[in-house]
């Protein structure tokens, strides 16, 4: 069948994803600073951890189950998406109680990191960084990596939309199929 496409085709290599790997880094990053920072017992640090958490396990699950459902892959992408803004509100607000610096975006260390997190996506090279800073430091990075998230986040979930509009739903690759078989014979 040269040319044809199959009607369902198995993606789900969120692995190779930036953003999954950006996530995946977040998430450690968090995990560090949570467990850092935080008393414990302190219910910010599972909140923190969660939020980072769903941020990176929501683009797996949306990836698998986007192969028979467009609607719950862009969804799931939202959820994983609203989970990064709730972390980078908690982080915010760590700042903002300890009275710490919040770097702008144009700061030059605001452009160092995301510059060192382009080229960077291993989440035991975040740990290490992470045991040489300070919380202020560490707090910044993760805004910058979030930041980041957002901006991948929304064109991946752009890609999908566009792939719905010009491939369309299950259903409709499923009846094209049939349709297609039956003509074969």
């Amino acid at each position: 069948m040269e040319g044809k496409r199959e009607f369902l085709p198995q993606r789900g290599n969120y692995e190779n994803l930036a953003v999954y790997k950006l996530a995946t880094c977040i998430y450690a990053v968090t995990f560090h600073f949570a467990n850092t920072y935080f008393s414990r017992g302190d219910r910010t640090i599972d909140q923190m951890v969660q939020a980072a958490r769903s941020g990176k396990q929501n683009i797996a699950e949306a990836s698998v189950d986007g192969n028979t459902s467009t609607e719950m892959e862009i969804k799931l992408m939202n959820v994983a998406r609203g989970s990064m803004h709730e972390l980078k509100a908690d982080y915010e607000d760590y700042l903002m109680h300890h009275e710490l610096e919040c770097w702008g975006g144009n700061d030059p260390r605001t452009n160092a990191t995301r510059k060192f997190c382009k080229a960077n996506n291993d989440p035991n090279v975040y740990i290490a960084k992470c045991k040489e800073r300070s919380p202020e430091t560490i707090a910044n990075i993760a805004l910058t990596m979030i930041h980041q998230y957002d901006f991948l986040m929304v064109r991946l979930i752009e890609s999908i939309k566009r792939r719905f509009l010009e491939q369309g739903g299950i259903k409709e690759q499923m009846f094209q199929a049939r349709k297609e078989h039956r003509y074969k014979k």
